[in-house]
């Protein structure tokens, strides 16, 4: 997959998105830092702070952030985080 150019009102769109649920992510110690988009469309984040090592990451990532930025930028397919720690079981 390689990393497509988006304009600058694409990636406002998109931190504007990422902005709407930063407070809740800061609230527990984290945050996210947008590193691509590939080209079919797919968001690659990192979690920072407390997000990179929490359990519930996964969960946060699916149900919070990736629903807000779909929501504000359904040209987005997808969220994943590149440092996401697997669910436990």
């Amino acid at each position: 997959m390689a990393t497509i150019n988006v304009d600058q009102d694409f990636m406002l769109r998109i931190e504007g998105a990422l902005d709407q649920i930063r407070p809740y992510l800061e609230a527990d110690g984290g945050n996210v830092k947008v590193l691509e988009i590939t080209d079919d469309m797919v968001l690659k984040l990192e979690l920072l702070g407390a997000c990179g090592s929490c359990p519930m990451s996964t969960m946060t990532l699916k149900a919070g952030v990736e629903q807000s930025v779909l929501k504000a930028v359904p040209e987005i397919r997808a969220v994943e985080a590149v440092n996401v720690l697997p669910l436990s079981v």
